[in-house]
């Protein structure tokens, strides 16, 4: 018998299978396709003759963890401790997975910001606990009236994604106080605050629970190399939580991973010396801004994109089908991969509006354009 009876091959996976099948231009699944940072590659070159090769110590390379931390000092003003307060894990995905396993009990109940990443709810499951799907209004802002009357007292957790996939929009500080208040009314609830995307937004600048003091002593938040240095394949991400927490994610952590890769860690380690990732932002409002200006004279409607490298946009000026089948043709008839959004929803909610990733090169971007600009 299934532990996950609902649970089928994620839409990703689905999308650029298809992609592959029929030679389409995949803009769905969320990987970079340019040229890794050379001064990233001459590193790991180089370490790969040196001696990196062997088990690191489980919580992480000790190395790589005071970076780490100098990182989140230069970015929030805030100080944590590498030995107790930091776990590098097998990607943000592991990291939020083994977060939940070791934190959420049976009974518990998690509440999921909809539309949300396919990784929350199966982690909820698995620990015989609730996931409570609570949809965002129209504008993908948060319901925080909704959201308080879906808290109880067997709420155990609440998991925020800021900037938020697949659509965008970042936390802004009011509603950072919603969170305060209702936290204040729930002192037992903990918060995942998943924060992958969190040096790539534009106009407006990320709020991160880093930088919240009423969130410091009960929130997890998961963070990831992939996404900001373009190297998805390494999988390499990082929790940080208070020193109570983290114990119960290492128990969980040591015999679900052990140790995470070794010369990636060390090859990122040095890398974080020489990098400046306050230029993530820039870097990606410019793709965001040239995918844009390609598709300005199509018949989408592009819907605003403070963050991460999604675009979100609506075909209901180019047809009446769901989604899913939108997607589907998307690729079989004009060689496109999207992301259709109602996969991201509980109720598989349909507005007609699908996800594009612009993490591309200019060649690959405008040779979509030009396909999706002809529908």
């Amino acid at each position: 018998m299934s532990k996950l009876p609902n649970v089928g091959t994620s839409i990703f996976t689905v999308m650029s299978k298809m992609a592959n099948e029929y030679n389409a231009i995949n803009l769905s699944q969320g990987f970079p396709n340019f040229p890794v940072d050379e001064r990233l590659t001459a590193i790991l070159a180089k370490l790969t003759t040196e001696n990196v090769h062997q088990y690191t110590p489980m919580a992480g390379f000790p190395p790589l963890m005071h970076q780490i931390a100098k990182l989140v000092q230069n970015s929030y003003n805030r100080t944590i401790e590498p030995e107790t307060e930091i776990l590098v894990t097998a990607g943000a995905t592991q990291g939020i997975f083994t977060t939940i396993l070791a934190l959420v009990k049976t009974g518990d109940e998690v509440i999921i910001l909809d539309p949300s990443y396919d990784s929350y709810e199966s982690p909820v499951l698995l620990c015989n606990a609730k996931p409570i799907r609570v949809a965002l209004k129209d504008d993908y802002t948060p319901n925080w009236e909704t959201i308080e009357k879906a808290c109880s007292s067997k709420t155990k957790m609440i998991i925020i994604n800021n900037p938020h996939n697949p659509t965008g929009k970042i936390l802004t500080a009011a509603d950072f106080m919603q969170l305060e208040k209702l936290l204040s009314k729930y002192p037992e609830i903990l918060v995942l605050s998943d924060e992958v995307y969190e040096y790539i937004t534009f106009e407006e600048k990320h709020i991160s629970a880093h930088t919240q003091d009423f969130l410091l002593d009960r929130c997890i938040m998961v963070s990831s190399f992939g996404k900001s240095f373009h190297i998805t394949g390494w999988k390499i991400g990082y929790t940080v939580a208070p020193e109570y927490l983290m114990k119960e994610i290492k128990k969980v952590h040591q015999f679900l991973v052990f140790s995470v890769n070794s010369i990636s860690q060390a090859a990122i380690s040095q890398y974080l010396e020489i990098v400046d990732v306050n230029l993530l932002g820039k870097f990606y409002q410019e793709k965001r801004n040239y995918f844009q200006k390609l598709l300005q004279n199509s018949r989408f409607e592009l819907k605003p994109c403070e963050g991460t490298y999604f675009q979100v946009a609506s075909y209901a000026n180019i047809s009446n089908e769901d989604d899913v089948t939108f997607c589907k043709k998307l690729i079989t008839d004009h060689g496109v991969a999207a992301i259709p959004i109602s996969t991201f929803y509980s109720d598989h909610k349909d507005q007609k509006l699908i996800r594009f990733c612009f993490a591309k090169d200019d060649f690959t971007l405008e040779s979509a354009a030009k396909k999706l600009g002809n529908i």
